[in-house]
């Protein structure tokens, strides 16, 4: 392991240009629960399966549900940045980090500080209402009672990819060319399973690939780079 951080160390002080990739394992360190983990509690209370959920067309069947799920398990507002985005947003400050590419959708890359970040999931910090545009902060769509509606009467929509919708191509755009351009690609917290986010990693054509991750991703055999741990721990130990 230790041998492992020293490499990491030394292929981040070489590069000033890495791009960072990375899912739900960078915030479930700041409490973010993984929403994939089916717990106990989540049995109790819910019918459907996430995946279910959080689809467009049960959006549009079941908003009231929708909404039940959506305030208590993917609007976690008090959440902090970890290690994780605070180093990023530092190696990005300091030169080294072009992007942040997130499956993320909680805003805690740009509160640690990072200024390039592209959502591929979206954001539950943008809402808008889909009669008349108007936006909405996430406080409100965790205080709305009910379905969440605008002054107008319209449904707001949170700004999320949901399952059977398309990612928005301009951010699909940016991402391939910040990978394909990139000499070192991280990939942190992310089990590479979500398509057709993981897909991204195909355009890497650089010189480092490295993986962070606590369990085994389908790139582990592809990596230059492989170190297991937390990417918080891991990360944060890296001076820049």
């Amino acid at each position: 392991m230790e041998d492992s951080r020293k490499k990491l160390q030394e292929i981040v002080s070489e590069s000033n240009n890495i791009v960072f990739f990375g899912g739900a394992g960078v915030s479930t360190e700041s409490g973010i629960p993984d929403f994939r983990s089916v717990d106990g509690l989540y049995h109790q209370k819910y019918d459907y399966p996430p995946e279910t959920i959080l689809s467009h067309s049960f959006f549009v069947r079941n908003t009231k549900e929708f909404y039940r799920f959506y305030q208590d398990k993917m609007l976690c507002l008090d959440a902090k940045p970890n290690a994780a985005h605070l180093k990023l947003a530092e190696m990005e400050e300091k030169g080294k980090l072009k992007a942040v590419i997130t499956q993320n959708i909680d805003g805690l890359h740009q509160m640690a500080g990072s200024k390039r970040v592209l959502e591929l999931h979206g954001s539950v910090h943008r809402n808008y209402c889909q009669k008349c545009h108007r936006e909405y902060d996430a406080r409100y769509m965790l205080e709305a009672e009910g379905v969440p509606r605008c002054e107008c009467g319209g449904v707001i929509k949170p700004d999320v990819v949901l399952y059977e919708e398309g990612l928005d191509s301009k951010t699909m755009q940016d991402s391939v060319m910040y990978i394909s351009k990139a000499e070192v690609l991280i990939i942190g917290g992310t089990s590479l399973a979500v398509y057709p986010a993981a897909g991204l990693i195909d355009y890497f054509q650089g010189k480092h690939l490295v993986v962070i991750n606590k369990s085994p991703t389908p790139r582990d055999r592809y990596a230059d780079l492989l170190v297991q741990g937390s990417i918080g721990e891991i990360l944060g130990g890296i001076t820049v």
